[in-house]
Order: structure tokens, then sequence, then C-alpha cells
């Protein structure tokens, strides 16, 4: 039986493999590919800065738009001369992955994500899709892949920008801070994490790094929806916003959700943004509290300086959705 269900996987691995040949074969990247793939952007009058791409709940084998997302991440990485790549969560779907040698990690990640430009540092949260399976093994994966990097399941990283000024990233594990998963069977071992000792790490790195000059959250779960969960993220939004608002965050960007917004709820300072249509997507509407929302499969490209914080989304077919700007000298 257990040499039946590896030639499975095997076979799996090396079907995926062919696929992402025979589909790429025409596609060579040189500068001929990327100068006839092109986005048209604004963002490429920023000349200086740093740049990263963000993707969300991306890990089903190529399927839906996952393969037409990952190449124009490729162009975007390329054209804006992105620095990073950070996932929001929901790495591998249905239920993770199961160790670090899961046929997964070629078939969803690696068979996917391999044009030239995607070849810069990964840094990755968890989603509630990765719960299901061996998070660890999403841990220790960063001693296997250079470019993949969750060194734990929260974390933070500190940018100094070369003009200037100083980026703050934190890195949340926001499934163990949801109350909603408190009482589901299929989530309880993100009650088995100690929340109360992620928040105290929250509030105290927010608190020791109150002088960079951007402070940008990462995390699964958004705390403002436009789509499928809309009235559903106040018991999450109750643990994490307070500290938020608290120590002046400029931007929250989540997952969970598969499409693409920008949220500005009334009264509120940190901008909202959701990034999770890296394949399979749902619908959105125009709330109240929406300043974007799209139906779409695609990613963000973000650009910080040192005075200004720029997003902009761009759809599996390269075409640039919505641009925001926030000039830190007008805030």
């Amino acid at each position: 039986m257990k040499f039946i269900q590896r030639l499975v996987l095997a076979t799996l691995v090396s079907s995926s493999l062919t696929y992402a040949a025979e589909h790429q074969q025409d596609e060579v990247f040189d500068e001929h590919y990327y100068q006839t793939h092109q986005i048209k952007s604004s963002i490429t009058d920023m000349d200086d800065g740093y740049t990263f791409l963000v993707v969300g709940d991306w890990g089903r084998n190529g399927h839906f738009a996952q393969r037409s997302v990952a190449k124009w991440m490729d162009v975007a990485s390329y054209q804006f001369d992105a620095d990073m790549i950070i996932s929001t969560g929901d790495n591998f779907y249905e239920n993770g992955v199961a160790s670090v040698n899961d046929p997964y990690w070629q078939s969803s990640y690696e068979a996917i994500y391999d044009g030239p430009s995607l070849f810069v540092d990964w840094y990755v949260v968890l989603g509630n899709h990765d719960y299901r399976g061996n998070w660890q093994a999403q841990i220790d994966y960063s001693d296997i892949s250079r470019r993949w990097n969750m060194p734990a399941q929260y974390f933070e990283k500190m940018i100094k920008l070369e003009e200037g000024g100083t980026v703050h990233l934190v890195f949340l594990d926001t499934n163990p801070l949801n109350p909603d998963y408190q009482h589901e069977p299929k989530y309880q071992e993100t009650q088995r994490q100690d929340g109360k000792a992620q928040l105290a790490w929250f509030e105290q790195t927010l608190k020791d790094n109150e002088n960079a000059d951007w402070t940008i959250v990462i995390g699964h779960h958004p705390l403002y929806s436009s789509g499928k969960r809309y009235g559903e993220t106040g018991a999450v939004r109750g643990v994490i916003e307070p500290l938020l608002e608290k120590y002046e965050v400029d931007a929250y960007i989540a997952g969970h959700e598969h499409d693409l917004q920008h949220n500005k709820p009334a009264g509120s300072s940190v901008e909202h943004f959701v990034s999770g249509g890296g394949s399979e997507i749902r619908p959105v509407a125009q709330r109240e509290f929406t300043a974007f929302a799209k139906s779409s499969a695609g990613f963000a490209v973000v650009k910080v300086n040192h005075h200004t914080f720029t997003l902009e989304f761009i759809d599996d077919k390269g075409k640039a959705l919505y641009h925001y700007d926030l000039d830190k000298s007008k805030k």
C-alpha cells in the first residue's frame, strides 16, 4: 500500500512539472519577453524606495488562476525591481502540507513560481488551511529553500531605505488570535498555540519600533471585508485592531478573502488591504467602508520610500486595477 501511495505522489509531481514545462516552452524569459510583457503603471515613476509583491490564497497546484497570476508576478517583479514577495497565507489547499517532502512543495510552489524574477526572498505567514496540515513543516522549509522565509509563526523585519528612513514589517499568525476558531474542530490546532504570548510580543515590537517611518502589519485574516465574510470579522478585529490604532500602524495587509480590496473604515487611520487573489476568486460588494473591491485574481505591488507608500493591484492578465498613494507628509 505504501509503495502505491509513493508511486501516486511521484506521478503527481512528475505530471505537474511536465505540465509546467509544456506551458512555458514558448515563453523564453529574456529581455525580449519582458519588453513584450509590460504592466501599464504609474509606479515606475518612483525611482527610489523598497518594492515588494503581495499574494495570498494561492496553493492549488496551478488550478484556477494561480498559473496566470504567477506569470504576471514574474513580470511585475522584473519591471518594478521587487526586493521581496510576501504571502498572506493559505499557502496550500485544502489541508496544508504533510512534511517538507510533501509533493505540494513542487506542484503548488516550486513548479508554479519558477519565473526568474520570482527567485527573490519570500516572507510567508500561515493561513487557516495551513493549520489543517503540518504547519511546522512550512517553518522548517526555510532551511531547505533559499527563497522561502518563515522563521517562526510570527516575526518581524526592519528595512532600511537607501535614501534614509525605515520600514517596519510585522508578520502575524492571526489564526490563534481569531476567537471564531475556538469552537471549530478542524481548527483546534490553532487554539493550542499561545495567543496571549503573541499579542504581548506584538505590542512590545510595535512599542520598541515606534520611530520607524512606516509600520506595515501582515496577517491572514482581514479585519474588514467587502467580500464573502462581510460582517463576520468582528471577533478577530476586536483582538488586533486596538494595537494597530494605539501604535498608529500605517497599513494592515491580509488575505483569506479570495479577491482584492482596499477598505477605509470611518474614524480609523489604518489602511486595510486584502490581497487574496492568488488562485480562486469570490464575489465582492460595495460596503460602507469600501474604497476598492474587485472579484479578481491578482496580487499587489507595494513601493515605499521615505515619504510615500504606494500600492497597486494587478490582475492575472497584467492589468493595473487600482492605484493608491499614502503621503506621510500629509498624514
